[in-house]
C-alpha cells in the first residue's frame, strides 16, 4: 500500500521555522527528555575524509512519546567555497516512529542543524550563564558564530559583543552583521584573552584543534559555551580549563569523552573530577549547574541526535501537510 511522503526544501523550511524563543523551548525540552531516561542515541556515526578535506556525520535518537524519529545526515566539504559552493549541506529524514515508514524528507542544506546548534547555545547559556550579562564574545567569524550570539541574546539580552577570528577582515564583518541584526554594540577584537576578560559569557565556534582559550583566563562570573568541538582530535578549550571551572556540563558525556572538550582533558590526564553533569541534568535540577555568580562554568556542546529529532518533529508539526507530497 503506498503512503505519503512530503518534501520540503531550504527555501520553505527559511520561510517558516526560526530562531526564537520557541525553538529555544523545543531544543531545552529534548535535553530534559535525555535527562528523564529512555531515549534511545546511539553513538554519532562520523567519517573524517582527509583526502578531500571532508567531514560527515549522521544522527539520530528515539524519544519516548515522539511520534516520529530523525536521521540526520551532515556532510561539511571544506574546499567547496573554492569552487563556488558550500561548505556544509546535508537533510534530516523524518520517519514514523509507529510503523518506521519515512514521513518526511526535510531538503535543509544544514540550516535545521544551524538553527538547532544555536538554539542549544541557548539553552546552556539559560541555565549556566550569570543572570545579567552585559558584554557577550565569540571566537569564530562564520554563521554559526553569528547564530549562537544571537541566541544568546534571546535569553540574555547584553548590550555588548566582542568577535575574535585569525581573519580581522572576517571578524569585522561579523561584528557588523550582529551590530544591525541585534542593534547592539559589536566590535572586532585582536585579542582572545581581551575578549575574555572583557565577557561574562563566551562562545567558541571554530574547527580549531588546538586551545583557543586558556585557563589562566578563566575570571569569576564567566561562562564559556565550547561548540566547536564535535569531531575527535577538535579542541577549543584548555584541559586545565575544564578542571578550574565550578561547574563542566556536558550535552552528552559519552560524546563529549571522544569528540568533545572532555576528550582532550581525559588524553591530557588532568580530569579528576568523575563523571560530568549533563545539561538535561541541569536543566532538570537532577544536577548543579551554576550556584552563585560568581562562578565559572563551562558548557561543552558536540550536538546530540535528540536535537534533530525534536527540531524535525516540530518542522512536521508547524508544515502539517505543506511542501511537496510524493507517493512511494
Amino acid at each position: 500500500m503506498a503512503h505519503d511522503i512530503q518534501i520540503v526544501t531550504e527555501a520553505e523550511l527559511r520561510q517558516v521555522v526560526h530562531l526564537d524563543l520557541t525553538t529555544v523551548d523545543v531544543i531545552e525540552a529534548a535535553f530534559a527528555a535525555l535527562a528523564r531516561g529512555g531515549v534511545v542515541m546511539p553513538p554519532i556515526m562520523s567519517m573524517d575524509l582527509h583526502e578531500v578535506n571532508g567531514e560527515v556525520d549522521v544522527k539520530t535518537a528515539y524519544i519516548p512519546g515522539f511520534d516520529g524519529f530523525a536521521i540526520k545526515v551532515s556532510p561539511g566539504f571544506f574546499d567547496n567555497p573554492k569552487i563556488g559552493l558550500p561548505s556544509l549541506n546535508g537533510l534530516m529524514i523524518l520517519f514514523s516512529a509507529k510503523t518506521g515508514l519515512v514521513e518526511s524528507l526535510f531538503l535543509d542544506n544544514g540550516y535545521l542543524t544551524d538553527i538547532r546548534t544555536a538554539a542549544a547555545g541557548a539553552v546552556a547559556a539559560r541555565h549556566l550563564a550569570p543572570e545579567t550579562v552585559e558584554t557577550a564574545g565569540v571566537i569564530g567569524t562564520g554563521v554559526q558564530a553569528r547564530l549562537q550570539i544571537e541566541a544568546a541574546h534571546l535569553v540574555r539580552p547584553f548590550t555588548r559583543v566582542l568577535v575574535h577570528g585569525r581573519d580581522m577582515g572576517k571578524a569585522r564583518a561579523c561584528a557588523a552583521d550582529l551590530a544591525a541584526s541585534l542593534n547592539i554594540v559589536a566590535e572586532a577584537v585582536a585579542d582572545p584573552a581581551a575578549l575574555v576578560a572583557e565577557s561574562q559569557l563566551v562562545v567558541t565556534t571554530t574547527p580549531a584543534r588546538a586551545p583557543l582559550i586558556r585557563a589562566e583566563w578563566l575570571h569569576p562570573g564567566l561562562h564559556i559555551t565550547a561548540m566547536g568541538s564535535d569531531q575527535t582530535g577538535k579542541n577549543e578549550i584548555e584541559p586545565a580549563a575544564l578542571m578550574a571551572a565550578d561547574a563542566y556540563v556536558c550535552d552528552r558525556v559519552s560524546q563529549c569523552e571522544v569528540s568533545g572538550e572532555l576528550e582532550a582533558a581525559l588524553a591530557a590526564g588532568v580530569w579528576t573530577k568523575g563523571t560530568p553533569a549533563e545539561l538535561g541534568e541541569v536543566i532538570a535540577g537532577q544536577k548543579p549547574g551554576r550556584t552563585a555568580p560568581d562562578d565559572i562554568t563551562i558548557c561543552d556542546l558536540t550536538g546530540t541526535g535528540v536535537q534533530d529529532t525534536a527540531i524535525a518533529t516540530h518542522v512536521r508539526a508547524r508544515f502539517g501537510k505543506a511542501g511537496t507530497i510524493i507517493q512511494a
